[in-house]
């Protein structure tokens, strides 16, 4: 098996041939990959992407890492260097592949509404549904996983539009009330957020399902316009432009008709990032969200991007990773989304990540005889 006939090759490479594979210190993966093991186990594998690459081909590697305790960076890099075998993901229409940043925002809410706590953030409504190649509508595409049923049968959902028009009210969906659309806006493009009421207490939410409508980002709507200038667009310029201009939030958001719905969840760790598609929670600076149609939740990628320094202190970023999200604009064998922890802080490193990157998946070495000629 080979990555040809797919939009991409791969290179079988040393590790040494991996720039700043030598300075990392993947121990932090460890634990996430115990955590993948106990889900493979107990729960269910996961879906294999058009790679070929499998649970069960990825167990070997999570079954050796369990009972490994590493003594030190070079230990735990000596690790991957024995069970793996690395292989440059090579893009044939582009010379590198491309990053940006993800996290878990922190937004002030209220457990009842007001005139100022007026935007919610809603549990999933009973009229969604999955769907699948049994009940979907011929008129509905395949790229859509949600619908409404409804007393005419299966039709689309509505949309942000339709339901920041009121579409759910009085259906005791809302989980809590923010003071922002903005900030509700944003939480649905992160897929998860945590909750701050005003006694000090703290919700976790996460992703529950979506309206199933595809997403369309509104910076580059504004770049389009002429609003935000694209060697500067960031979520911080999106969201400024947004604050300057409040007659046009609403035309602005609902360009994008994607509507996240949301669950609450676990927060009793606050050191762990939210439990995403990989069913495991995420670590920030060494979770990575890939496309899903692609490549298989839980492999090792080493994602090297030279002008990325912000989050080192001022060294390109080279990372050794775990896939474990997706993302609706995570489209492409070489494209990922770094996930970069809880709050503010958070937030500002990921909204300035936009960075060409070279990525390197690690094949655990029964699995890469496949992919070599």
């Amino acid at each position: 098996m080979s990555a040809e006939g797919q939009n991409f090759s791969l290179r079988e490479l040393k590790f040494l041939d991996l720039p700043g594979w030598r300075g990392d210190d993947p121990r932090p993966l460890l634990d996430a990959m115990q955590a993948c093991l106990r889900h493979l186990r107990s729960i269910k594998p996961y879906r294999t992407g058009s790679l070929g690459l499998s649970s069960d081909d990825l167990l070997p590697l999570l079954e050796a890492a369990e009972t490994f305790q590493p003594s030190s960076a070079a230990d735990a890099r000596e690790f991957f260097e024995r069970h793996c075998s690395p292989f440059a993901i090579l893009p044939k229409e582009t010379a590198q592949g491309f990053v940006t940043g993800f996290y878990e925002p922190e937004v002030e809410v209220s457990a009842v509404p007001d005139n100022v706590w007026k935007y919610p953030f809603y549990n999933r409504p009973t009229d969604l549904i999955d769907l699948d190649a049994q009940n979907r509508p011929v008129h509905i595409d395949a790229s859509y996983a949600f619908g409404l049923s409804g007393d005419n049968g299966i039709d689309f959902y509505p949309d942000r539009k339709v339901i920041d028009q009121g579409y759910l009210q009085g259906r005791n969906l809302e989980i809590a009330w923010a003071k922002s659309k903005v900030d509700v806006f944003f939480a649905h493009v992160q897929g998860a957020a945590r909750l701050k009421f005003p006694d000090g207490s703290v919700t976790r939410i996460t992703y529950a399902a979506k309206a199933g409508h595809p997403f369309s980002g509104i910076g580059r709507l504004l770049i389009d316009r002429g609003c935000i200038d694209p060697a500067t667009v960031s979520m911080q310029s999106i969201r400024r432009w947004l604050g300057e201009n409040p007659a046009l939030v609403d035309e602005v958001l609902w360009h994008n008709p994607s509507y996240i719905f949301f669950k609450v969840a676990d927060v009793s760790d606050e050191t762990l990032g939210p439990v995403a598609a990989a069913k495991v929670p995420l670590i920030a600076g060494r979770s990575l969200a890939v496309d899903r149609s692609v490549h298989t939740f839980g492999y090792p990628f080493f994602i090297h991007a030279a002008e990325l320094t912000h989050l080192d202190e001022g060294k390109p970023f080279a990372r050794l990773m775990l896939a474990l999200d997706t993302g609706s604009a995570i489209i492409g064998p070489a494209r990922g989304d770094i996930f970069t922890g809880s709050g503010y802080l958070a937030g500002e490193q990921a909204g300035t990540i936009r960075n060409n990157a070279d990525f390197y998946i690690l094949l655990p070495n029964h699995a890469a005889q496949r992919y070599r000629p």
